[in-house]
């Protein structure tokens, strides 16, 4: 086995890359223009609007919150471009892994797939906590209440929280039917959510105090900065429409406009929802998992927290069934490549799905999501993410100068100066985040280290050069 360090950095071609995928075609081309943008707003629109702006308005920038994901928003859309760009040149599964594979090399590119790992996961646990969270405030609505010690994590005075592991089995259990049929439901849970949201938006501005919005900052600048920090989970769900570029029937030119216009769409509801919801309720009373049905309930608009509380659940649904998709596809590719067991890269012949795969990540959702409080899982989530998204942007740059001749339908513009910008945006909210998670996450990277080091180094399809 040749053991230069200059053989971590080896690189898989574009073409490779692709032609290998058209060689096994295990998965299936089924998905449209249409599934792709119904994936990047069910992806994205959820947890961020429904579960954090309360949080991140109540805890870190008050009716600044606004400002927050005008700013998590703006990092969000460069890197949707670098994304895009990636996407359209190498369009196979495996998202900012297979980008970092094609440009940095396969030890970074198992870095960005174990932070992937972390990002799916615990994006995962944190939308079926605000998804149990909503079917409480709805069952309480109607006089059903369950019991305290099974809707609490340990930490937090209970055994386990319960409602998201039934959700997470029942979407594990649809995700192993294909592709096909996961994108039918998301279709149709994206228009409810979407129907919910605008309705809260509609109703809402009878009831907005313009006082709520005094003081604006009351946290200050650095609070507008944590805040984006924490709501930039919101936007990070676009990454889960190239993981589907491999069942895309046209992907040079659907997965571009499925990950730039689901984003813009969710930009735009975001901003209308968290301006509404802070002028109706004091920011400071906003500190539930559950911040839209709250605020109906305090206004005296009770009569409407199940309509929007249904379109809520309907839109986390959609959420959590896309990120244990994308993560499936993550883990897929990777154990295709040979960096993780070979289980995780079989595909069901009946149904064209990566069923133990899918299997496994259900199962480590669901029990982030029984276990773990939403502050923890959140950052985690976002630490993940802004990371892989550094190395995305690098990546772009790297290719544009190692490979000029590629084939690039989509192309960021004004590189590097771009993707410069959406690293060192990423990076910025990075330093945003507490220093546990930091800790945290130096953990999750140093316990991902020996399983490459160990085997997939050894067991890399990938030809050793050097």
């Amino acid at each position: 086995m040749n053991t230069s360090w200059s053989s971590l950095f080896r690189t898989k071609s574009p073409s490779a890359a692709v032609a290998e995928a058209a060689r096994e075609r295990r998965l299936r081309r089924v998905l449209g223009p249409l599934d792709l943008v119904a994936l990047g707003i069910g992806a994205t629109v959820g947890t961020g609007i429904f579960v954090l702006t309360g949080v991140a308005a109540a805890r870190f920038a008050g009716p600044a919150v606004i400002l927050s994901f005008v700013l998590a928003g703006s990092a969000a859309a460069l890197t949707a471009l670098v994304y895009a760009e990636l996407a359209s040149m190498v369009p196979v599964a495996g998202s900012a892994y297979t980008y970092a594979y094609v440009a940095l090399g396969e030890l970074v590119a198992w870095v960005i797939g174990w932070d992937l790992v972390l990002e799916y996961v615990v994006v995962g646990g944190a939308v079926a906590i605000g998804w149990g969270a909503y079917v409480v405030d709805l069952l309480t609505g109607i006089g059903v209440r369950l019991p305290a010690h099974l809707l609490r994590p340990p930490g937090e005075g209970g055994i386990v929280n319960l409602p998201p592991v039934l959700v997470v089995a029942a979407l594990t259990g649809l995700l192993a039917t294909g592709t096909r049929g996961s994108a039918s439901v998301n279709r149709l849970v994206v228009g409810v959510k979407l129907t919910a949201m605008l309705f809260f938006v509609a109703l809402g501005l009878f009831y907005v105090r313009p006082g709520h919005w005094t003081p604006f900052f009351p946290f200050g600048a650095a609070g507008v900065t944590r805040g984006a920090a924490i709501v930039f989970f919101a936007f990070i769900g676009f990454d889960a429409v190239s993981t589907a570029a491999e069942e895309t029937r046209n992907p040079a030119h659907d997965i571009p406009a499925g990950i730039i216009g689901s984003l813009a769409a969710a930009s735009v509801l975001y901003l209308g929802v968290a301006g509404v919801l802070t002028g109706m309720v004091a920011y400071r009373d906003l500190d539930t998992a559950s911040p839209l049905t709250y605020a109906l309930y305090r206004v005296g608009a009770g009569w409407a927290a199940p309509v929007v509380g249904a379109g809520a659940v309907a839109g986390l649904t959609s959420v959590l069934l896309v990120n244990i998709y994308g993560q499936s596809r993550v883990f897929y590719a990777m154990a295709r490549d040979g960096l993780l067991p070979a289980l995780f890269a079989r595909v069901n012949p009946r149904t064209g799905a990566p069923t133990a795969v899918i299997v496994l990540t259900g199962l480590a959702v669901a029990l982030v999501a029984a276990f773990l409080p939403l502050a923890t899982v959140a950052e985690l989530a976002n630490i993940g993410t802004l990371s892989a998204f550094v190395l995305v942007s690098a990546g772009v740059v790297v290719l544009r100068h190692r490979r000029p001749e590629l084939a690039r339908p989509f192309r960021v513009p004004l590189v590097p100066f771009l993707p410069a910008l959406a690293a060192t945006a990423a990076l910025y909210l990075m330093t945003r985040l507490p220093l546990l998670t930091w800790m945290r996450f130096g953990a999750w990277l140093a316990a991902g280290a020996p399983i490459y080091f160990l085997y997939g180094r050894r067991r890399s399809r990938l030809p050793r050069t050097g």
